[in-house]
């Protein structure tokens, strides 16, 4: 099963990674860079993606969308990537 890892700006500004499960919103499994600048590595992401549980879906690429806010608005970025669950241990 493949699920959709999204980065984006928190509404705190900061770059945040999250998982979008089936799941109420507030359970999705989340981590928080801490940071406004600069925008995330790609080891970063792996290494947070990793400790969330989960890793790239198979030929799975970054693919940046820019959002705006009206002409004169910020213009935010979001970034999706397809990731699965990390098999930990025997049982899975």
């Amino acid at each position: 099963m493949t699920y959709s890892a999204r980065l984006a700006n928190s509404c705190f500004g900061e770059w945040e990674i999250y998982i979008v499960t089936d799941g109420p919103a507030h359970n999705w499994p989340a981590c928080d860079f801490r940071r406004t600048q600069p925008i995330p590595t790609l080891a970063e992401r792996t290494a947070a993606l990793a400790d969330l549980g989960f890793g790239a879906a198979d030929g799975a690429m970054w693919e940046w969308i820019e959002m705006d806010n009206g002409d004169t608005g910020d213009v935010a970025l979001l970034a999706a990537f397809d990731v699965r669950p990390i098999a930990q241990g025997p049982e899975r």
